[in-house]
């Protein structure tokens, strides 16, 4: 039996069929899992009409070295609070490593650094995040809903937000056109 605990530094893509709208071909980024619960930004999707220099103008920084990218829904929790997945090779004043993959911060230093050029050098932001309360993702991994994979850098940084769940399957090894929404009974 595989042990889904501790899943940071991995993906969990939705299975077709997941009963919840928000889900569908979600691909998020875990951030933190353990015994208290579980912390995941999605990356499968992108908030229409926003990007990161609105969001750079609502705190007043200039744009600077920025470039002008799309934001990501993060998931239906604090949907006003933003975050920032990233390379490791920049820390602020709330930087989580998460599993030696990638950084997670959530912090305005993170912003301002992007914008002056000093930041980290591969990062995408997002608006919300998913969460589980402690075992509560271990009683959805018990039943067909996610699939995890392993955090790829790729995947994360080089892939547009709509491609990710496909290409995420594919380099599982599956075809997501052959998975099926219902379970058939005997």
């Amino acid at each position: 039996m595989t042990d889904n605990r501790f899943l940071s530094g991995q993906f969990l893509l939705a299975m077709p069929g997941m009963h919840d709208p928000r889900f569908e071909h979600a691909v998020i980024a875990m951030c933190s899992h353990d015994e208290s619960g579980a912390v995941g930004i999605g990356l499968g999707a992108t908030i229409q009409g926003l990007t990161f220099h609105d969001l750079l103008d609502q705190f007043e920084i200039a744009h600077g070295a920025a470039p002008d990218v799309p934001i990501h829904f993060g998931g239906p929790v604090e949907t006003r609070r933003g975050f920032v997945v990233h390379s490791l090779d920049w820390s602020g004043q709330d930087s989580i490593d998460v599993g030696g993959r990638w950084a997670l911060s959530s912090t305005i230093d993170v912003l301002r650094s992007i914008a002056d050029g000093s930041g980290p050098t591969r990062w995408v932001a997002a608006i919300g995040y998913a969460g589980w309360d402690g075992g509560q993702l271990e009683g959805e991994l018990a039943s067909p809903g996610w699939f995890n994979v392993v955090g790829d850098e790729a995947l994360l940084y080089d892939t547009p937000a709509g491609l990710r769940w496909t290409r995420a399957f594919h380099g599982a090894g599956v075809d997501p056109r052959l998975l099926v929404a219902d379970t058939g009974t005997a």
